[in-house]
């Protein structure tokens, strides 16, 4: 802890500064406790921690917002008891809840500026460069840190393991102010957690068959194709349905993209991709292949998401996968809250790809936990309808009025087709919306930036 204190001391870090983190440990990360423990043994207040995104593994940190160490939060995605603190209005100030793209977007223009940025680094080599891809915490491509760390008025690395060289370089050596030795960084194999560490339903299995037949149809599964998933186990398990309608089309696909999996990398060395593009890692499977893999390539935020660039990888996407807490009659998703108005994500890169993708699938079952998930009016919404070409259910498929060239398409293959508002009566009684009534504490910004809408306490 003390060369963690002369670290954030000689970084000029002072009440009100922006600290920022990445996930790519995801819920097994230990950095950020670590990190604001110190500051708050040395009387840092009014803190702004700029995460990329927070687990339950975050609730370690509700004592430095109760004692006022940190006050403000900008982030992409949060859930767990943090969340729930949040939700609780444990915070003088409103969350800012962004995408991965507009987060990016933010810190590179100078909208987010970062004082200090915290890099979790799972190896550092002999001339200080960082790596994700070694190390006893290896967790693939740093994506989300790259963007602090170009940004960013002083780069502190904290890392678990030095060593002579490194496999892949992620952050270069000039990009770094300071490396910090500490015991443990955190668990990497905690980074199938959560969506990613879940295997998928009966119905989960059914609606990733009925997905791969629509993008059967679609017209988009050509040589050339690319393609991404989401974090959801549904949404995983379309990348293995796929698969064999590229192998028996002989479609190889140009890349997949986004938070890779091990049904990706597999997909990879079976010639069905001849690359992929990695932002962070969901499973160790990605995070060996970024490793030994010379076509598995890491991106920065900026580059996959960005708003404001014309060459993101997201705008390149020909199908994005997406899941739902809810959907509306209009297409519109919420990823963001429970249908009883707790905070259980956020966007993401939900509305980034939808919005960059040629073909955005919603894959989501009727109901969940008791709750329908089709509703009449969202808890909060995160990506609108417009973006989104279709609903597919185990009970069918909803196609999006605006796309009847896809709807056509998908009739003469024989899928089952169904209006949103027929598979809404399906889902059964909707809950009542869990908006609170109380004040704002979130605000939940498009990728341009604007706000689309708030969460209250209850």
């Amino acid at each position: 802890m003390s060369g963690l204190r002369a670290a954030i001391e000689q970084a000029g870090v002072r009440d009100s500064a922006t600290l920022s983190f990445h996930h790519h440990l995801r819920n097994g990360d230990d950095a950020m406790r670590q990190v604001l423990a110190a500051c708050s043994d040395m009387g840092l207040r009014d803190l702004h921690i700029a995460p990329s995104s927070l687990f339950p593994v975050h609730g370690a940190l509700i004592p430095f917002l109760e004692n006022g160490t940190v006050t403000r939060i900008t982030t992409s995605y949060m859930t767990g008891p943090l969340a729930d603190a949040v939700k609780a209005g444990v915070l003088a100030h409103p969350v800012r809840l962004q995408s991965h793209g507009r987060r990016a977007a933010a810190i590179a223009s100078g909208q987010l500026p970062i004082d200090a940025a915290f890099v979790a680094a799972p190896a550092v080599d002999a001339a200080g460069n960082l790596s994700g891809a070694t190390g006893p915490s290896a967790c693939g491509p740093l994506g989300y840190a790259m963007v602090d760390a170009a940004h960013a008025a002083q780069v502190v690395a904290l890392t678990d393991h030095r060593c002579k060289t490194v496999p892949r370089i992620c952050i270069p050596a000039e990009r770094v102010d300071q490396i910090v030795a500490v015991d443990h960084i955190g668990d990497a194999g905690q980074i199938a957690s959560g969506t990613t560490g879940r295997a998928p339903s009966e119905n989960g299995r059914i609606i990733a068959d009925l997905t791969a037949r629509l993008i059967a149809c679609s017209g988009h599964l050509r040589n050339g194709f690319s393609f991404q998933t989401g974090a959801g186990a549904t949404s995983l398990a379309v990348a293995r349905a796929l698969a064999p309608h590229m192998a028996a089309r002989g479609v190889t696909g140009e890349f997949a993209a986004g938070g890779i999996t091990g049904a990706l990398v597999d997909m990879l060395h079976a010639g069905l991709f001849r690359r992929l593009w990695d932002v962070q890692a969901f499973d160790l499977a990605a995070v060996r292949s970024y490793a030994r893999d010379a076509a598995h390539l890491p991106m920065s935020a900026e580059r996959y998401a960005s708003p404001e660039r014309p060459d993101t990888i997201a705008r390149q996407l020909d199908v994005m996968i997406l899941g739902a807490a809810e959907v509306d009659c209009d297409f519109n998703v919420n990823v963001t809250c429970a249908s009883d108005g707790r905070i259980i994500g956020g966007s993401g890169g939900h509305s980034d790809t939808a919005t960059g993708a040629k073909l955005a699938i919603v894959t989501t079952t009727l109901r969940a936990g008791g709750h329908a998930k089709l509703v009449d009016r969202l808890t909060c919404l995160t990506t609108p309808g417009a973006a989104i070409a279709a609903v597919v259910t185990e009970a069918g498929i909803a196609i999006h009025p605006s796309r009847s060239t896809l709807a056509t398409a998908a009739k003469r293959a024989g899928l089952p087709l169904k209006s949103l508002q027929d598979l809404r009566q399906l889902a059964g009684p909707p809950s009542q919306p869990g908006r609170g009534q109380g004040r704002i504490i979130a605000e939940c910004e498009a990728p341009t930036g604007d706000i689309i809408d708030t969460i209250r306490t209850a």
